[in-house]
Formats: structure tokens, C-alpha cells, sequence
């Protein structure tokens, strides 16, 4: 009998899970993966369901904890420092390099964030980051976290934090440079 139910469930429950999986990763792939490993666990534990909630409501209850863990393993991944990063920017006298150096971005005539094109190149270059570096940015920028909500999110250190976000924006604004503003 619980094969059956299992089944339907799969039927019912799937696409919308993968719905679900992809707006939170933004990866077809992952989702995809964590949809699976949800239907495994559910088997595994089917008769563990009591019936106190509804089967979705358990389903993306399992779901959501399979997402979490997804990030928990990205995020506690060692970052690897480019220093090539830091190389291309600045000289041997920690100074910048002369076709490095930050140049004014702002007009009055256009307003970056409202160009299309412009919003492409900087998901791009976002999305070019370190995953830790790409979720801090994020967190700070978009949804305007603070530090230390971030810090202890990623399970870093307030300097390693810092640190990040310095060489994030370095990396990000040469990105931006090279792909929009020489183009």
C-alpha cells in the first residue's frame, strides 16, 4: 500500500517541488537532486508519517531541511583565496596597477540599475564569484543583512567576513569594468 501512495505523491507532488528546489538554488541540476533525495528520505521514512499534517505539508517540510543542508555543505566549504585575483589589480607596491584604478561610474544621464543589459553583465560577474563570496554578497547587498547576521550564518569570522567583501567588491568591480564598460 505505501508504494502506491508513494507513487501518487510523486505524481502530485513533484512538480512543485521542483518549482520550489529551483527558486531556491536557481539551479535546474540541484533541484532536480534535492526533489530525489526528498522522495528517498520519504521512502525511507514513510512510516514515520503519521498523518498529523498534510503529505505536502511533510513533503516540503523534508524538502526545505534538504535545501538548508544543501547550503550548509556549500557554505562551510573553505573558500580559496584568488591571489591572482588581487594580482591583476594591484602592483608589487600594493598599489593599484594604473589600468586597474577605480574610474567614476556615475552619470546623470544614465541610471545603471534600470539598464537591462547592464543587470546581465553583473549576475554574470556575481555569478563568477565563489559561492561563499556570491551568498555574502547577497545577503548584504540585496537583502540587506548586517554583518554579523551574515558572519554567523556562514559560520565565518567577523575579519574573514571583512575580508571577503573587500575582495568581492575588487573582483565584481573588475568584473563590471572589463565586461561593460570596455565593451
Amino acid at each position: 500500500m505505501s508504494s502506491k501512495i508513494l507513487a501518487n505523491w510523486v505524481a502530485q507532488y513533484t512538480e512543485e517541488m521542483y518549482k520550489w528546489a529551483l527558486y531556491k538554488t536557481s539551479s535546474v541540476e540541484v533541484a532536480e537532486d534535492l526533489v530525489q533525495d526528498t522522495f528517498m528520505a520519504v521512502s525511507e521514512k514513510f512510516s514515520t508519517f503519521k498523518g498529523e499534517s498534510s503529505p505536502k505539508t511533510w513533503l516540503f517540510s523534508i524538502l526545505n531541511h534538504k535545501i538548508i543542508d544543501h547550503y550548509r555543505k556549500k557554505v562551510n566549504q573553505p573558500v580559496r583565496i584568488e591571489t591572482q585575483v588581487l594580482a591583476g589589480i594591484f602592483n608589487d607596491n600594493e598599489g593599484w596597477k594604473p589600468e586597474k584604478q577605480p574610474r567614476e561610474w556615475h552619470s546623470e544621464e544614465v541610471h545603471l540599475l534600470d539598464d537591462e543589459v547592464f543587470k546581465a553583465v553583473l549576475k554574470k560577474c556575481l555569478e563568477a564569484l565563489p559561492e561563499k563570496w556570491n551568498l555574502s554578497m547577497k545577503m548584504k547587498y540585496l537583502k540587506e543583512k548586517s554583518g554579523e547576521e551574515i558572519w554567523q550564518e556562514l559560520g565565518i569570522t567577523a575579519s574573514n567576513f571583512w575580508q571577503m567583501i573587500h575582495k568581492e567588491i575588487l573582483k565584481l568591480r573588475d568584473g563590471i569594468e572589463t565586461n561593460w564598460f570596455q565593451n
